[in-house]
């Protein structure tokens, strides 16, 4: 299906599918009556030797949210392996922590205490926003004492000690910290009964269940930006928020004012800008719409390079003319800038592809035309992306720009844009 909800459970051992499907493994989490507490999930879709903050958390992120963890987990606790980079990752922010458990792993036997210090923070900050943290065994050994106030979970390895070992690993534990004990890599009757007995209530291990390989698939840059304006307009964010998000994909904002301005939604006079388009649609249909739009995203589409460039050039379009043009007219210039390659992302001429969109007509005239007061900033902003020395110069000189202006306003727009290229990263 092109868009549907499609995730099967397979054997682990099944074949990987190609790069635009997430395969996760998925594990139950048992209690002492071996009913289903939750379940971890593990990303089967890179190499494990691989494992990096982009392929944890925020591929697991993508499938949840574009499958539906409903499908996946059904309403139970979620175990997510994580990287400390990963921690501080953007698509944390998209993620609602009320069922969400992150697995945080020691950091190298040779980190300082500096190091193990620093990672309180993080964790504070992650707390506070709802989550619960796990831990391995790790955690009980003493230069990490400070980071046990921090777990609601501490994971114990049963293949990692002997079962002599057992009542003095989990007495100290429940005596140092209010943690729920997990026993993983449980294999046997004996090791449960043994765990059972010391108070552990939850376990994981083949000896219960062998993790599933379940399949879904994962979301283009664009889809992503759709999760992210729906969770926006779920929390009322406010306009400014919206537009900013608006103007990060130019795909998403061309649509959204072809929408507003498409004869089915009745209003009587054009919507030009991204600010304007939120406050006419309004929160509640705003949301709808997103929501309609995620259902029939495409996967295909332009390389994301284009992307990227409309972004860069709408942004440095907005620096060029944030001094010399009122802000209204800076607005515009931005929208000249992420729509200049509209007609690569939607393989047409640009006449053809801006005749399902209202804009002012300054803004066709640069685009179609190359007239108007935009055409010298696209056309330098164009000649910031070629090696031809010459056309910058012209360019820079009509609009009395020097190189430092410039060159300081273009590294800003790719700051910019690589803010958001790394907040989307997961995608």
């Amino acid at each position: 299906m092109d868009q549907a909800e499609e995730m099967q459970a397979k054997p682990a051992e099944a074949g990987k599918d190609d790069g635009n499907v997430a395969s996760i493994a998925r594990q139950a989490i048992v209690d002492e009556k071996r009913d289903v507490f939750g379940y971890e999930l593990f990303d089967r879709s890179v190499d494990h030797n691989a494992h990096t903050a982009a392929s944890d958390a925020a591929l697991l992120f993508n499938a949840l949210s574009y499958a539906g963890t409903e499908a996946l987990v059904g309403k139970k606790t979620v175990f997510i392996n994580c990287t400390h980079e990963s921690l501080s990752g953007g698509h944390l922010e998209l993620i609602h922590p009320d069922r969400v458990v992150l697995e945080v792993p020691a950091l190298t036997p040779d980190a300082s205490d500096e190091a193990i210090a620093e990672c309180i923070p993080v964790f504070n900050a992650l707390r506070q926003r709802g989550f619960r943290l796990a831990f391995d065994q790790n955690l009980l050994r003493r230069a990490y004492a400070a980071w046990l106030p921090m777990a609601s979970f501490i994971k114990l390895d049963m293949q990692t000690f002997e079962l002599s070992r057992s009542e003095a690993l989990v007495k100290f534990a429940q005596s140092h910290t209010r943690a729920q004990i997990v026993a993983e890599k449980v294999e046997t009757a004996e090791q449960f009964e043994c765990m059972l007995a010391l108070g552990v209530k939850l376990f994981q291990g083949f000896w219960f269940a062998k993790p599933q390989l379940v399949q879904a698939r994962t979301m283009r840059p664009m889809q992503a930006t759709i999760i992210q304006l729906i969770n926006l307009v779920r929390r009322q964010a406010s306009t400014e928020e919206i537009e900013e998000l608006l103007k990060k994909d130019p795909t998403l904002s061309f649509n959204l004012l072809r929408f507003i301005n498409s004869s089915g939604f009745g209003l009587s006079c054009e919507i030009t800008s991204f600010r304007h388009a939120v406050m006419i649609l309004g929160l509640k249909k705003l949301f709808r719409w997103a929501a309609l739009l995620l259902t029939t995203s495409r996967a295909d589409g332009s390389p994301p390079a284009v992307g990227q460039t409309a972004v860069i050039r709408g942004r440095l379009m907005e620096l060029l003319t944030a001094e010399m043009l009122p802000a209204e007219e800076c607005d515009h210039a931005f929208v000249v800038g992420v729509f200049s390659l509209l007609d690569v992302m939607l393989g047409q001429p640009m006449d053809k592809a801006l005749e399902s969109v209202a804009l002012p007509q300054n803004v066709v005239d640069a685009l179609v035309h190359n007239s108007g007061p935009f055409a010298p900033f696209l056309e330098l902003t164009r000649a910031c992306e070629s090696a031809d020395d010459a056309s910058f110069a012209r360019a820079a000189n009509a609009l009395q720009l020097s190189n430092h202006q410039v060159n300081w306003a273009h590294l800003q727009a790719l700051a910019w844009a690589d803010d958001l290229n790394t907040e989307n990263s997961a995608a």
